[in-house]
């Protein structure tokens, strides 16, 4: 595991489910003929080395007879299959009132379909295994509850025209994608706006960011390099990014320009 959190919850899961098995008299052989895994899969989940999935525990729970004991860990679990980074960010966006993000070279992370993410981490190099695959995009697709929260925090998007039109996954992916944008766009609390690529004046050029104002006051922003990623807390630091994701914002198309250009954009892949 990447992170004693995460690795502590899947220790305490996997002696709950020894526990159990062990009452039961089972053996670990037996559990997994049981529920349809390996003796490895079970050996490994008791010890806490493997990731168990949601089918995995409710198997667990109604052959052990746990009452729902077992199957009341799966959200715990689901949380620790989540990278730490990614779950770090979903709690500061958990708490954020305003957030605005600037975003590059793809569609922002909050703003991608199952599909579009799923297609990027695919060309990732080194190359993921399908089950870290899985837990990225499960991962990135659980942090889009933050437009579902009441009270609804004020969420603003500047995405750059390039990324509209980079057939990420292929054609047929990216036009869902950009369906998925206008969808989204008419949300009340929601802004996107797009940056055309002839733009002369563009205060983004040194890369994506964001900046989040929380509910206790403070603003912080983060920003995402090649193999790490980071939270700025420095008053005259966050300053400097609130700054130029107000001018980003004023040399971007208006967020109604901005969902004409998605929409011209999206015929054009007809």
């Amino acid at each position: 595991m990447e992170d004693e959190e995460a690795a502590a919850v899947l220790r305490a899961v996997g002696r709950q489910i020894k526990v159990w098995r062990e009452a039961a008299d089972m053996r670990q052989a037996e559990l997994g003929a049981a529920i349809g895994y390996s003796e490895d899969m079970v050996s490994s989940v008791e010890r806490g080395r493997r990731i168990p999935k949601a089918d995995f525990l409710d198997r667990a729970d109604e052959v052990l007879r746990a009452s729902g004991k077992i199957a009341a860990m799966k959200e715990d679990v689901e949380k620790a299959r989540y990278p730490k980074k990614v779950r770090d960010l979903a709690k500061l966006e958990e708490e954020a009132v305003e957030l605005g993000a600037y975003a590059s070279l793809q569609i922002h992370g909050l703003l991608q379909t199952p599909e579009y993410a799923q297609a990027l981490y695919e060309t990732q190099q080194p190359a993921y295994s399908e089950d870290e695959i899985e837990r990225h995009v499960a991962a990135r697709m659980a942090r889009k509850a933050v437009f579902e929260r009441v009270p609804r925090p004020m969420v603003t998007f500047v995405q750059e025209e390039v990324a509209l039109r980079r057939p990420v996954g292929g054609k047929m992916v990216l036009r869902h994608q950009l369906e998925h944008l206008l969808e989204i766009s008419r949300l009340r609390h929601v802004e996107i706006q797009v940056m055309p690529t002839d733009r002369e004046d563009h205060t983004g050029l040194s890369g994506s960011f964001r900046v989040l104002k929380l509910r206790n006051g403070t603003t912080v922003g983060y920003t995402a390099a090649q193999l790490h990623s980071r939270v700025i807390s420095d008053p005259q630091d966050v300053l400097t990014l609130e700054m130029r994701y107000g001018r980003i914002r004023a040399q971007a198309l208006s967020p109604r320009e901005s969902r004409d250009f998605i929409e011209k954009v999206w015929r054009e892949q007809a």
